[in-house]
């Protein structure tokens, strides 16, 4: 039995999401794999130089599998109103957020193998009432009901080349990242995170490591004792799961070539510990991945591009990685 198609979202259609995913299909449309598109065909058919002539309207993800190297299926769900390249509109959320329930419904019921989410950009939707901080948590929300074996996400990760890591916060104010932190926040994101690389990295026994917060890892309390009071803890609550984790170390020397060959995933404090060495290893190839869901989800690792919206200068690369990364961890899962 073949597998499903995957589902893409098609994200905000003021951004770059219509482009990349037409510049995505051409790429992929001969040897996939193949995925079916949620969301609006005519800002799809606008975005490439064909127009309409590319775009497939379906309405059962299968019939993608047949007509993916001819065209774009899509399941189209219209917008409801106009939108203009590069001005995002909180019009278009109701849109937008019907989309991502679509396909996570789908996802849901096996009718596609995993989702893929083009960028969305939050202000709009936040205009509109959206309650999530983004993708990540409105998906653990959708999920929430549906069974699951293990340690419960919603965990972002960051992949880029040989480098995977893990949120413990993530969309939060630097200056609130200390009162966040928690032993038992690090201790489920690690668990969530090493069971993942089983379950869908086939990684028999993960290896992990964990940074520290302050500068040096706090210096044995010198600079900052949260290593000691929250970090340390949770390492040897780890341990005594039987994980296979070192830490907490300092971040400033855990992403060189040589340190990355120690471990599998490295669990990362706050944003921008985990998003700077991800982006300097591969700015235009990395991809975000959710874990602990009972569905699977990536994404390009970047934003909605509304400056060059419009224009043919969007790179797919990452978007390229994110559907072939679906495919892989969806054919693990299942097998």
């Amino acid at each position: 039995m073949k597998p499903g198609p995957l589902a893409l979202t098609l994200g905000d259609p003021a951004g770059i999401g219509p482009e990349i995913v037409v510049k995505a299909w051409n790429a992929l449309r001969r040897d996939g794999p193949p995925f079916l598109v949620v969301g609006d065909a005519q800002s799809l058919a606008s975005a490439s130089a064909a127009g309409a002539a590319i775009i497939r309207k379906i309405v059962a993800p299968a019939e993608a599998l047949t007509c993916f190297i001819d065209a774009l299926p899509v399941l189209d769900l219209p917008l409801r109103s106009p939108v203009v390249s590069g001005q995002p509109s909180a019009a278009t959320a109701p849109s937008i957020i019907r989309w991502i329930e679509t396909a996570v419904g789908l996802a849901l019921c096996g009718k596609v193998a995993g989702v893929v989410t083009a960028p969305i950009a939050k202000a709009p939707l936040y205009d509109a009432g959206f309650k999530f901080p983004g993708h990540t948590e409105f998906l653990g929300e959708l999920t929430a009901a549906a069974s699951f074996e293990g340690a419960r996400g919603p965990v972002m990760m960051l992949i880029a080349g040989d480098l995977r890591v893990a949120l413990v916060t993530v969309h939060a104010p630097l200056a609130a990242v200390p009162g966040l932190l928690t032993t038992e926040g690090i201790v489920n994101t690690a668990q969530v995170t090493a069971q993942a690389l089983q379950r869908d990295f086939g990684i028999v026994r993960p290896r992990l490591v964990v940074a520290g917060l302050n500068p040096h890892a706090g210096e044995g309390g010198g600079i900052g004792r949260e290593e000691i009071e929250i970090v340390a803890p949770a390492v040897r609550a780890l341990e005594d799961l039987g994980l296979d984790v070192t830490g907490p170390h300092p971040a400033d020397s855990l992403f060189p070539e040589v340190m990355r060959a120690r471990y599998d995933a490295a669990i990362c404090l706050y944003h921008d510990q985990a998003l700077i060495p991800v982006k300097m290893l591969d700015f235009w190839g990395g991809v975000n991945v959710t874990l602990g869901l009972p569905i699977i989800r990536t994404s390009p690792d970047h934003g909605t591009a509304f400056d060059i919206a419009g224009r043919g200068l969007a790179r797919p690369d990452s978007l390229i990685a994110a559907i072939r990364l679906a495919d892989q961890l969806s054919r693990t899962r299942a097998g």
